[in-house]
């Protein structure tokens, strides 16, 4: 008796092991085999309200972007998604930062005229030379901020419990571009219920960044020399007045008081998401996402200038095309700032969002989306979306779609030489105005699930192609076009 209990325990201890080993071997992969996704797009914009300089000028940019994502499968349930990138665009706006460069008006030195914390006050330096220096702001100078490169870098760490019905993940990110920086890292749960038809999402994620703040040059040599606009970058400039005529440097010309630098150069941005998702029936499911975004720190861009319209108007260059200084005929004249843009050093976005996908067909799915969007600047905005892709070909489909999107302006925006110096915060960055825009876009997807076609030992799973035009009521425009591959390690 005693021997066939021992037997016993042995079969059941067998087959125990058994099954757990046989759940080892069989048990499904979140991601069987390492992925490349290779994208790369390229974005060009035309506009006549540049934030560089102060709300009118040329907003002319482009940008080409490509991208690298990997993701590897650790094991069963852990997933490694690394996520590399860069930017290289090429600003017309942002090359008025030194709008005097046009004219070849650099300093003698190797110095950068952007720089911030130059402190070379050398008076047999002078940057407008004869004083026949011009600039404006209806073309792109020949400055170092003309053109820049970002660059991004993100980790992400993804486990999945055993019946994959929890998930969790954790992230790391940082890039970084010529005048600012940014460090952010995160972490995310995602459970699954009734039979993974409905899902549940919370995501947190904290950003710290930090300016190396550029300012509108005048501004800048201004700080430098102390106002005294008889020494250094301003010895022999010509300044005029709104009529054309030749102005006093001291002490009744331009006076930029209110001007300071950034005391503060940090900018923190915590956010927490939360979504929801129900299959509603075979060929439904609705979605629903709600954030929380608090942003704390310095929060105007202090490349941005601001004219007041209490104060008077003073210029470098043509006097006779001061009448024109708003229209793109103005070739010759710059107006000085009065001070870069000011807002509060606190932010709350609450965006609220939703989906509503429904399979119409073995061909044809409509995907569509709202979200309302309100923060304590005033702003409060509505975005719809929809997208119809049509299947064709067996592999092949195509996804026009249309979106169109609306807000208020912001609390603190006025456009060009409309604000008053008696302000506290003021900005003239079109992004903060009221406005509404419409995007036309055309999508064609190419998928084969059994990677037919290879390089070495990757096989290609799709191929996608998207152009979107898009057009705000302010007069911005721009242009779209993207490309990505996607590749499965064989």
């Amino acid at each position: 008796m005693k021997y066939t209990i021992i037997f016993l325990l042995t079969l059941i201890s067998v087959g125990t092991i058994a099954q757990v080993d046989s759940s080892k071997v069989y048990k499904k992969r979140v991601l069987e085999n390492t992925e490349i996704d290779i994208l790369t797009s390229y974005y060009k914009q035309t506009g006549n309200n540049a934030s560089v300089t102060g709300g009118v000028g040329t907003e002319e940019l482009t940008d080409f972007t490509p991208n690298i994502i990997i993701s590897t499968p650790l094991n069963e349930d852990d997933v490694l998604t690394i996520d590399l990138g860069f930017s290289s665009y090429t600003s017309a706006s942002s090359s008025n930062l030194d709008p005097f460069d046009a004219s070849g008006a650099s300093r003698g030195n190797d110095d950068d005229d952007d720089d911030i914390d130059d402190d070379d006050d050398d008076d047999d330096d002078p940057i407008f030379g004869n004083g026949n220096i011009s600039g404006t702001p209806w073309a792109a100078s020949s400055g170092a901020s003309k053109k820049d490169t970002w660059l991004s870098l993100s980790a992400t760490y993804a486990h999945s419990s055993h019946d994959r019905n929890k998930l969790w993940n954790a992230n790391v990110s940082f890039s970084r571009e010529y005048d600012y920086s940014s460090f952010g890292f995160g972490a995310g749960r995602t459970l699954l219920f009734n039979n993974k038809n409905t899902e549940f999402g919370v995501q947190a994620n904290l950003y710290f960044d930090t300016w190396k703040p550029v300012y509108p040059t005048e501004l800048d040599t201004y700080a430098e020399v102390d106002g005294n606009l008889n020494s250094g970058f301003f010895r022999d400039a010509t300044i005029l007045d709104s009529y054309g005529n030749t102005t006093g440097k001291e002490p009744n010309g331009w006076q930029p008081n209110s001007f300071k630098l950034l005391d503060n150069k940090g900018r923190n941005t915590f956010s927490l998401s939360f979504s929801f998702s129900q299959i509603l029936s075979r060929n439904a499911q609705f979605s629903l996402f709600f954030d929380v975004i608090k942003q704390d720190g310095q929060l105007a861009n202090p490349m941005q200038r601001v004219y007041f319209a209490d104060k008077p108007n003073y210029f470098i260059g043509n006097a006779s095309s001061i009448p024109n200084y708003t229209l793109p005929s103005n070739n010759d004249v710059f107006m000085l700032a009065d001070d870069i843009e000011e807002l509060p050093n606190s932010r709350l976005k609450i965006p609220i969002g939703m989906r509503f996908n429904y399979f119409i067909s073995e061909l044809i799915t409509l995907r569509t989306y709202y979200r309302y969007y309100m923060d304590d600047w005033g702003i409060s905005s509505n975005t719809f979306n929809i997208e119809l892709p049509i299947k064709f070909l067996d592999k092949f489909t195509l996804y026009p779609s249309y979106r169109y999107y609306d807000q208020t302006a912001a609390d603190h925006f006025a456009p060009f030489d409309a604000h008053l110096s008696t302000s506290k915060y003021y900005t003239s960055d079109y992004d903060l105005s009221k406005y509404n825009a419409n995007q036309f876009g055309v999508g064609l997807s190419y998928t084969d699930i059994f990677t037919n076609f290879k390089i070495k030992k990757w096989g290609l799973k799709s191929i996608d192609l998207k152009y979107n035009n898009y057009e705000r009521n302010t007069g911005l425009k721009a242009n779209y076009f993207a490309i990505g591959f996607k590749f499965i390690a064989q």
